[in-house]
């Protein structure tokens, strides 16, 4: 193994087969696809769950503070300026949704909005586990139910920013997979979309018996309606809004 090696762990699979020693795959644009099948992994719970926390804006300073300390190593041992802060850092409100396709041609969603929380036993076999306002730790769950994978056709997910300023740019989001078995699949959302409203974030597909995920993380700057355009789900879409409690 070269010094080069040592650096950037993984750097010799040329299909970014993940981090074995977190046990993750990451998708990504050179590698947006992986097999729930191949890795025996499509049947049991599929457990899907979006985190995130705000970025706030001296984390955004030492970020940009990182380069020029790669420059000039002698600023290191200098005491960081003071920054002032013209406005605070307001918290964002994402959800995760799923937009669904059964192979009897039934279609809908789950989502917070409206308390489309759907069903794990019987259809559509995703389930949202509930509403997190805040980006706490645990974040937003749903669960999909694999050993009815011969009825789901495809299911997209999405995430979207309910009733708030956009903020994708300021938000550290991620979603995660976790099979039933085999290592967990992670997708970070970080494209350049400061004024996007919604993104869809991954595909799950059922072609010819194989599941397979696609990285998708596009982002959009309306809402469900436009995701449904550009996937071709033809649904009909109204406003739509969450209990208070």
């Amino acid at each position: 193994m070269g010094f080069f090696d040592n650096l950037f762990p993984g750097r010799g699979d040329p299909f970014g087969a993940g981090d074995s020693a977190s046990g993750s795959i990451d998708l990504t644009r050179r590698r947006p696809t992986v097999s729930l099948t191949k890795q025996g992994a499509a049947t049991g719970n599929l457990r899907v769950n979006l985190s995130w926390r705000m970025r706030s804006p001296d984390l955004e300073y030492r970020s940009r503070s990182a380069g020029t300390l790669l420059r000039h190593p002698m600023k290191l041992f200098k005491p960081d300026e003071f920054q002032a802060h013209t406005q605070g850092v307001a918290n964002v409100d994402l959800d995760l949704g799923c937009l669904y396709e059964l192979t009897d041609g039934s279609k809908g969603v789950v989502q917070p909005l409206g308390d489309l929380l759907g069903e794990i036993n019987e259809p559509p076999y995703v389930k949202l586990s509930g509403d997190d306002r805040l980006g706490s730790g645990s974040g937003e769950t749903i669960h999909v139910n694999l050993d009815h994978r011969d009825e789901i056709k495809r299911l997209l997910f999405f995430v979207y920013i309910y009733d708030e300023t956009p903020a994708f740019d300021r938000t550290d989001a991620k979603v995660t997979l976790y099979p039933s078995n085999g290592p967990r699949i992670e997708i970070e959302l970080d494209e350049d979309a400061p004024q996007a409203r919604s993104c869809a974030v991954f595909k799950v597909e059922n072609v010819k018996g194989e599941l397979t995920v696609r990285r998708e993380v596009r982002f959009v700057y309306g809402f469900q309606s436009e995701l449904d355009r550009l996937y071709g789900w033809g649904m009909q879409w109204g406003r739509g809004f969450k209990s208070r409690t």
